[in-house]
This record gives C-alpha cells, structure tokens and sequence, in this order.
C-alpha cells in the first residue's frame, strides 16, 4: 500500500475492517468523553466545531451504528477493545451494548440549490430540512441492517409521548413504513430540487409538501440485541453543514433546535461557519443563531483553543496523533518487514550535536562579547558557574557544551543591560553588582538553543513531540509532516541505512513541507493571512534573536488589549481576516490573557508558521500592538 499518511484514511479505505483498523479512538476520549456536555449531547442540538482535517468526518464515521456493531461483535480483537472502550467512554455503550444509533449524513451541495429556489425562505428551508430527515430515517435503517444480524420487520420505532397524532405523516412506527414514507419524500423532494427548472408553489408533488417530522415523532429506537430487547436514542450527525448557505443554515439550526425534540442531532462543521466575534471568543459577540451556547445547544472543538488549558490540549493531541501513526506505520510494507513501526524511534528527539570547528567559533564570539561589553574575568567566571550549575542540576535532554556557551552569552548581554545605569566602578577589573541578580533557567536554556539555530544552523524543532505541536492540533497537518517524515524513512530502508531520521534532516524536511502547507492556501483572505503571519513571525524573529534575549524562550505572538480588541467591530474588514486565519490554522486567539496588570488578547502564529520562522512553540512569548499594526500587516491600511 501507498505510504498512509500522505492520504486521508476515508478517502482510501473501502470496508468497516480496514477502516477500523486503522481509525485512532483518541478523538472520542479526547473531544466527546471529556466534554460538559457530555450528559446530554444526545438530547440537545450540539455542534462539532473544526478546522479542515481535524477528524469531524472520521469521528462520525465511527460513531455510525453499523461501525458500533461491527466492534462489538468480535471483542476479542485488541483494536476492537479500545475503540469498544472508546465509544463507552463517548456514551455511545452502555453496559457493553449500544445505547445509541447513529447515521451520519452527508451535507453536500445539494442542499445549498434549494436556497437558489425563488419559493419563500420558509418553504426551502423545509424542503432541505425534510429532505434530510428523510435521507437521516433511510441511512438509520441501513445502518440498523447493514451486519444482516436483523430484518428490516425486526427494528421498532418508539415514539414520543404525546406524539401519536403525527405518527401517520412519517409511515407509522414499523421500519418498513417508515422506509416507504422517507422513500416517497426523498424522490418528491429530490425532483424539485434536481429538475432543469423549478415547479410553481401550487405544482410541487404531495409527498414534498405534505407535513414530514420524524425527528419530532421518534424518541427511540428498538432492536434485539444478543436476546435480549434495548431502545437506544436515535441521532443523526449532519456533516460539513458549513457548506449551506449561511441564512439557511441559520433558519435549519432554528428547526434543529425544538427544545422538545428527542431525537439527537449533531452538526459538524468548520470553524469558519461561525461569526467573527465567536471565533475569536469575543465576551461581546451576539448569541449565535439567535440562541445562547450553552442553554440551547452545546459547543464542542476539535482543537483545545477554549476553556481548557492549551498545555493540556497540546498533551492530548499528542496522544492522539502517536496513536494515528502507532496504526499507519505497519501499513507502510518497507517498514513492517524490518520491524520498524516505533514512530519514536524513527523520529527520535536526539538532541544536535555541534562540529568541533563551530563550538571553537561559538567560544570565540563569547569572549569578543565579553570584551565589548568590559566585562571582567572574575564576572565572567560568576557568570560561566551560574549557567553550569542549571545545566548540572537540570541534567536536561539537549544540555550539550554549545547550549552552555549560548546560555553564558546571553547571560553576559543581560548583566551588561542591567548596570548600564549604575555608576562605573573606579577598578578596571571590578564589575558592579546588578540590581537584580542573573539567574539561568529554561527559559535561558530555550533562549540559547533558538539563538544557536539562527547563527549556526543547530537544529530546533525535531522528535515526535514537536511534529505533534507544529500540527496545530490537527489530524490533517500531522499526517501530511508526518507523511514525509516516514516516506524518507522508507527510503532509507530502501538504501538499507539507518532508520532513525538525525534532527538536522527531520528539520529540513519539516520546514519545506511547513512552507508548502502555507503556499497552498487557498481560503478567503489568503494572501491578506500570509501578509500578516509574515508580519508576526519577521518581528517575533527578531525580538527573539535579540543578544540578552529578553523574552527567553523567544516570541510568537503579538498581544492587543482587551479594550483595544473589544472595540474591532465584526463588520471590519480585519475581523474576517482574523477569523479566516483561526479557522484556517494560521493563528491562534487567546483572550483575557493576564499580564503586567492589563488583559490581552495573544495573537499567536501556529505551530506551521513557527517553523518557517525558526520561532519557538513555547507559549507566552508576545510583542504588544495596537490594531492598526494587524492592519498594517495584513495589507488592510498602508505601511
């Protein structure tokens, strides 16, 4: 088989076995079992929110009813236990069995054509909504047989109380009435839809316009189970409704959103979907339609930028994205015949060594520091105890000779800055004690390690945990790093040299794939985005670069107050680009950031856009801005 990270899994795999084969649980555990709305997600309308390749569909895929059974049915395999354990933790099990069926329907363009109809909007926003339910009872009823392990005569529809008068409309409560009906209204639907030109209002066939609303009648579904009867909640998971038109999709929400309904219902969909003021989390953004998160439908992201901690989010997707490749690496033939299916151990976090010639070099711009900044030799001996002792005491995994010698260079910047307003001492050789004493910590150590990178081509950014971070928690981007990762693995085996990728390679390599994944975008705004991570990444650059490196680690971000980004109305033209750069994993908004007593809002460049910039993936690292600096950099006003 073709190297598996380089294409999507539901884009190659043609049965249930191969698919769950290789499928990752980790987004049910990661997204659905630890998420507040986790007691009612199948009674509430609830959006599933993402960017482009961040696992909606695969998750859906998953969650469907006839995906269920197959794993339960042979639980004796170990990747059928862990998915298993996976769906019960997401709530879709229950005691070991099925306490939820599910069917995932697919949003295509279609749908959006019936917005184009000149009928009242009222009148296309039931057909679609009709229509998907209809295709919703259809795509149950083929989950529910799909495994031949029950007749069609077998499934029972429950209904909800006080809902018999509506049971007629939708084909009773056998699932070959219901079949028939949704038959009928899916073809009369469907023509209206597909024709050359549309019927007039008073043309349209019955079955389109005759009263259609199983969601509102059904309640539960009934099967035999191992003999034994269970009801499970029905729910229906309608992917990539992002792709409707945004009025229609604001009028469909509204009919999703029947506080009575009990029938569960789920919309995938990307973050771009949403309002500005949403994307950035603003306190100040209008409920989105009409309806308050929280009270009327719930919110879950498959990336860690809400309430949760970032560094918890980023922990997560790593167990993830490790997960992915533990279950593709075998697929890859070259690999699995010399054993090599450790993704650890063919992208290992190897600290760099430097060449003999450039520790030499490195001493020797010390010492002219040393020398331009006056500093003594009894100072500078304080100064060399100061960052050998962290390196001794942190006993670090990347503390070799030349971050030392990059951590006493900073070190000597940073006491030059700090007496350079006290008085001179009357002796050459004594140097005066800093107001505030010189410490060496990690951020020092991470400092030192970024300069090395610029001046001598040292390796940053390399081990699976930092391909895991330039992902932008993003199944996607981490298959296509990897991608390439494991496709000059291959080759290696091919030649017959070692495996393990050394740093300086798994850099390159991630670097030119980081700038490719930039080139390619292709969403609104595009270029307006490039304009301005450039912006970001140039000064951040810099700033980090500086000789006493006074934001340790280094920047990647820009900050705005909170006052300041309060007042960016939703209808500025930055506001879009912003959203689209979030959307799109060029940025990231955190808001309500604390820090020298304001509040801020960090505008930080993605793990992607850090990489080209040689930027650390530390966060807290920022410059302070003001707006007109983002629209500046975005080509909105001029330089």
């Amino acid at each position: 088989m073709a190297n598996p990270f380089l294409r999507r899994a539901t884009e190659y795999v043609r049965d249930d076995a191969s698919f769950l084969s290789i499928v990752s649980p980790a987004p049910l555990t990661t997204f659905l079992a630890t998420s507040k709305s986790k007691e009612d997600m199948f009674e509430v309308p609830v959006r599933i929110i993402g960017a482009p390749g961040s696992g909606k569909t695969m998750l859906a895929t998953l969650a469907e009813f006839h995906m269920v059974e197959t794993i339960l049915r042979d639980e004796t395999n170990p990747t059928n236990r862990t998915l298993a354990d996976a769906l019960a933790q997401a709530g879709f099990l229950r005691d070991g069995k099925p306490s939820v069926a599910a069917v995932r329907v697919p949003m295509e363009s279609e749908y959006r054509d019936f917005w184009e109809l000149s009928y009242d909007p009222l009148v296309k926003t039931k057909l679609a909504f009709w229509l998907v339910q209809a295709r919703a009872m259809l795509g149950l009823i083929r989950n529910l047989t799909a495994n031949r392990t029950r007749s069609i005569e077998a499934i029972e529809f429950v209904p909800r109380a006080n809902y018999e008068a509506h049971l007629e409309q939708i084909g009773g409560l056998t699932a070959v009435g219901i079949r028939d009906r949704a038959l009928a209204v899916q073809r009369a639907i469907y023509s209206v839809g597909a024709g050359l030109r549309e019927p007039k209002l008073e043309d349209l066939p019955g079955d389109a316009t005759a009263p259609y609303a199983p969601f509102d009648a059904i309640s539960g579904i009934r099967v035999e189970w191992q003999g034994e009867i269970i009801e499970m909640n029905p729910l229906v998971m309608l992917d990539d409704v992002h792709a409707l038109h945004h009025d229609q999709l604001e009028a469909m929400f509204g009919m999703l959103s029947h506080r009575e309904m009990k029938f569960g219902r789920w919309m995938m969909m990307r973050l771009d979907a949403l309002s500005p003021g949403m994307v950035m989390r603003s306190p100040a953004s209008q409920p989105t339609h009409n309806r308050a998160t929280g009270r009327d439908f719930r919110d879950i992201r498959m990336q860690g930028d809400g309430d949760e901690k970032k560094d918890n989010s980023r922990k997560q997707f790593r167990t993830m994205a490790r997960d992915m490749a533990k279950r593709y690496l075998p697929m890859v033939e070259g690999l699995r015949n010399r054993n090599a299916t450790d993704i650890d151990r063919l992208v290992p976090g190897q600290p760099p060594r430097m060449t003999p010639g450039q520790l030499r070099e490195l001493e020797d711009r010390v010492a002219k520091d040393q020398n331009k900044l006056k500093i003594g030799p009894s100072r500078r001996k304080e100064i060399d105890a100061i960052a050998e002792d962290y390196i001794r005491r942190t006993k670090s995994y990347d503390d070799g000779p030349e971050v030392a010698l990059a951590m006493k260079r900073i070190l000597l910047h940073r006491y030059a800055v700090r007496i350079a307003r006290s008085t001179p001492s009357l002796f050459e050789d004594m140097d005066p004690e800093p107001k505030t004493p010189l410490k060496a910590d990690s951020d020092v150590a991470h400092g030192a390690r970024l300069h090395l990178h610029h001046e001598f081509g040292r390796p940053l950014h390399y081990g699976i945990d930092d391909v895991c971070d330039a992902s932008n928690e993003n199944a996607e981007i981490f298959l296509q790093f990897a991608g390439d990762l494991v496709a000059n693995v291959e080759t290696r085996a091919i030649r017959n040299n070692a495996l393990a990728l050394p740093a300086r390679e798994q850099q390159s390599i991630l670097i030119t794939k980081a700038k490719s994944i930039m080139d390619a975008w292709s969403f609104p705004h595009a270029q307006r985005v490039r304009d301005l991570v450039d912006a970001i990444g140039r000064d951040c650059r810099e700033e980090s670069l500086l000789p006493n490196a006074p934001l340790g680690a280094g920047a990647n971000a820009v900050a705005i107050t909170e006052e300041e980004m309060e007042s960016l109305s939703q209808d500025d033209h930055l506001a879009s680009v912003l959203k689209y750069a979030i959307a799109n994993g060029a940025i990231t908004i955190e808001r309500n950031y604390g820090q020298g007593s304001k509040l801020w809002a960090l505008i930080e460049v993605t793990g992607t856009v850090a990489l080209v910039y040689g930027l650390t993936f530390n966060r807290g690292g920022f410059l302070p801005q003001k707006l007109d600096y983002l629209r500046r950099a975005s080509g909105l006003i001029d330089a």
